[in-house]
């Protein structure tokens, strides 16, 4: 069991990298309160927190080749306990943003690449294919279980707890990473400050048009922002579309430069050439898919349970932890099934699954929750992510070499946190266009006065927010309606947000289909017969 002690200390790391970006989110509310702010500061934490990992995570990768991976790890295990301790005793929503959305996430940049350098590093063979299965567990189970932490320590203790909890792990992470390898020397090189600049505003442009769609619309511009009164769109179109088009072009110019950089023998942020490995293209897509259909599944779900069916918190994360046991369960499945099995046959089966699951989940969206289907669903879709996550992370990093394994892991975050965001904005955007169309063609055809009705459409005529259902009748009463119309302009939101779900469902489901494109790269031969017929090639010696 020594051996595993690494992976024990990696896992444990990676499990507060990913945690931290699901656990607040059940705790928006108090944390308001707390702090006596708004949900739309948190909102922008939140937002920042994910641009800051966005900006710098290949910036970082790069300095874990030349301070070497096992300081890098180091150094951003402290600098994330920092962030995390200033945040917990945070006085204001300032130092929040402060210590979450920038200190802990310049923390992430240089811990996350460094964990599936240091992996590699650490483990060969089979020994890495599980390692890599239990670091993929670990972060999906976090995903899970992070509303049931946030919401059962928020709900009987205090949210802060959740980052003194980190304080106190990530401590540990720096006391125990002694015993991590770290064989790969450091670079002597020069790091590129253009390449810097270029890939942070490229790829902070991208994620920030992303997450904004939802106010902003994709191309026809919804809630257009204002810059001294004045509505900003561009030719009528929305800023989205130009934040990521001029992402894209930044982004662009970047792999250029790099080009141009090896042309002149100088040292590049990243190989471009990395690029042109079908195994690392494919691993990457999928796992950006996979986060895409994550991130879209725990937007929804949420929603679903919260808003139309009224959960707490915490009835939320045990509604959700079948998933979390699954998860875990066939990330173990998955790596024994790699003695037998080919790794593009494990992922096609898990993609196959999940699709399976989304299904499920969409019958089991009704009024009144057929808990069993959905526990069902839950149940699958983790095992389909466990079966992934026992793949994806060898698959990408065995495909370089040992010097390429730090870009490799950092370019795993980028299509990591590329995916997230893509997946929430567009889950999140199917879901508040249909729950508009559905409430605007509800109202439409009811029996609500014409009177009621124009009232509701000009109070809409921007989009309809997603609130509790079980507020709409009183919110509509305190608007003037009467206690009838209100109580019918209830059900009409609740059958709508309902129908909207069913929508977003079949938008995943679309998304699940469409990622198992993406997976004809990842190699079709079984490790195990791979390594004997290596073997059997091999000259004899006497």
């Amino acid at each position: 069991m020594k051996k595993w002690n690494v992976v024990i200390v990696l896992g444990a790391a990676q499990f507060v990298m990913v945690l931290d970006g699901t656990v607040m989110n059940v705790s928006i509310s108090t944390v308001v309160d707390d702090l006596d702010t708004s949900v739309a500061a948190m909102q922008a934490a939140i937002t920042f927190y994910t641009l800051t990992m966005a900006a710098f995570m290949l910036f970082g990768a790069k300095l874990g080749d030349v301070w070497g991976r096992r300081r890098a790890f180091v150094i951003g295990s402290c600098v994330y306990a920092a962030g995390s301790l200033i945040t917990a005793l945070s006085p204001s929503v300032g130092f929040l943003f402060l210590g979450w959305s920038v200190i802990e996430g310049l923390g992430a940049v240089l811990v996350i690449p460094a964990i599936a350098a240091l992996v590699a590093d650490n483990y060969q063979g089979r020994d890495r294919v599980t390692a890599f299965a239990v670091v993929g567990a670990v972060s999906g189970a976090a995903v899970a279980a992070g509303p049931l932490i946030g919401g059962a320590v928020t709900t009987y203790s205090s949210w802060r707890f959740v980052f003194v909890a980190e304080v106190v792990i990530m401590l540990g992470v720096v006391i125990c990473a002694r015993m991590i390898t770290d064989s790969t020397p450091r670079r002597s090189i020069r790091i590129d400050v253009g390449s810097v600049l270029l890939s942070s505003a490229g790829l902070v442009l991208i994620v920030f048009g992303m997450l904004q769609s939802k106010t902003w619309g994709w191309v026809i511009p919804l809630d257009r922002p204002e810059i001294g009164g004045i509505p900003i769109a561009p030719l009528g179109v929305s800023l989205t579309t130009w934040c990521i088009a001029l992402g894209a072009v930044l982004i662009a110019a970047f792999i250029s430069w790099q080009r141009r950089l090896i042309r002149d023998g100088r040292a590049p942020l990243m190989q471009p050439d990395l690029f042109a490995i079908s195994t690392l293209r494919s691993g990457l897509s999928v796992l950006g898919a996979q986060y895409a259909v994550t991130a879209g599944l725990f937007f929804m779900v949420p929603v679903y349970l919260q808003m139309t069916l009224g959960l707490d918190a915490l009835e939320t994360g045990i509604k959700i932890f079948p998933l979390s046991v699954s998860l875990i369960l066939f990330s173990v499945v998955g790596t024994a099934l790699s003695r037998r099995w080919s790794p593009r046959r494990i992922v096609r089966v898990g993609q196959s699954v999940l699709v399976l699951s989304a299904l499920l989940l969409l019958a089991s969206v009704t009024d009144d929750l057929r808990s069993a289907l959905f526990a069902l669903g839950m149940f699958l879709a983790g095992s389909a992510l466990g079966l992934l996550a026992s793949q994806l992370g060898n698959v990408n990093m065995s495909s370089v070499s040992e010097k390429d394994t730090s870009e490799a892991g950092g370019l795993q975050g980028v299509f990591q946190n590329l995916g997230s965001s893509l997946g929430t904005a567009l889950i999140g955007s199917i879901l508040i266009g249909a729950l508009s169309t559905s409430f605007a063609s509800g109202v439409a055809t009811s029996d609500l006065p014409s009177e009621v009705q124009a009232t509701v459409s000009a109070a809409t005529d921007r989009g309809v927010t997603v609130v509790p259902a079980a507020d709409v009748a009183g919110l509509a009463a305190d608007a003037g309606l009467g206690d009838e119309d209100a109580a019918e302009l209830a059900e009409i939101y609740r059958e709508s947000q309902l129908s909207s779900l069913r929508v977003a469902f079949v938008g995943l489901i679309v998304i699940s289909l469409l990622s198992i494109l993406f997976s004809r790269g990842i190699p079709s031969e079984a490790m195990v017969r791979r390594r004997a017929e290596a073997a059997a090639d091999a000259p004899e010696t006497t």
